[in-house]
């Protein structure tokens, strides 16, 4: 977490709410969606062999009764890992009759000869292959991507592409509409459900445009909590639902309570 010389602020706060200090939890959530026919999904997740910690998106989407070829649409808000990988399995496209919407901007970075990464902090050492894999996706994916413009509405207009731009040049939010309900899919604006709240300023080392990134998250936690916005978080502690709340000194992520 970024910048260094908030670490020691970030370690207080942290002990203070009985937070781990060794380790930051990274959470997974993939939002499915269903309207009338449609099927959307949102990101894909890791992918790959299931673990205790990964790979469980086949299974749980078996759980709710629903196959990859059901899904008729799909909005992938970054290239990361964590969100394209699980698009493809064994080589191919894994909901084989799903559009694959990705923003211009996004899509353009990622197939670009050297995308720039000179104002990031992440470990150099690990630019090479992921890059490799985000091409290597993408190329599988192409038939199915259609890109889409910020601004852009799909599903009849219950869904809206949304700027996130920062940590990637092309990250994409998703505000989604059912009626008089409303969610607003804030995706990687926060890799934890504390630090990035508290000060919007503190930052993971994973983005791509550190000061877009920043401004963005304000913007948009600002707009979350004056209009009290129903959330929903891709790193986020499960079941990645809450609220915003606060001012522009400080926000709190408030958690939806799971009820059985």
């Amino acid at each position: 977490m970024y910048p260094v010389s908030e670490r020691e602020k970030m370690v207080q706060a942290l002990k203070l709410h009985r937070e781990p200090i060794d380790k930051i939890p990274l959470y997974v959530n993939v939002l499915v969606i269903k309207r009338d026919k449609e099927v959307a999904i949102f990101d894909a997740g890791f992918g790959g062999v299931p673990n205790n910690r990964k790979g469980w998106l086949s299974e749980a989407m078996k759980k709710i009764g629903i196959k990859p070829e059901q899904i008729t649409i799909s909005f992938l808000s970054h290239c990361h890992v964590d969100h394209i990988e699980g698009f493809v399995a064994d080589g191919k496209p894994a909901f084989p009759n799903a559009a694959l919407h990705i923003t211009p901007e996004e899509f353009a970075f990622w197939r670009a000869k050297e995308p720039d990464f000179s104002l990031t902090k992440r470990n150099p050492k690990s630019i090479p292959s992921m890059v490799k894999m985000a091409k290597r996706n993408l190329e599988i994916l192409n038939p199915q991507k259609v890109l889409t413009k910020v601004g852009s509405e799909l599903l009849g207009g219950a869904v809206t592409v949304e700027d996130g731009f920062g940590h990637t040049p092309g990250h994409a939010i998703y505000r989604i509409k059912s009626g008089a309900e409303e969610l607003l899919h804030i995706v990687d604006l926060a890799h934890h459900h504390l630090l990035m709240f508290q000060n919007p300023n503190w930052a993971i080392g994973l983005d791509n445009i550190p000061k877009r990134a920043v401004q963005t998250r304000k913007r948009v936690f600002a707009q979350a909590a004056s209009e009290r916005t129903r959330c929903y978080g891709f790193h986020l502690p499960y079941p990645g639902l809450g609220v915003v709340t606060g001012n522009e000194k400080s926000y709190q992520w408030k958690p939806e309570r799971l009820e059985w």
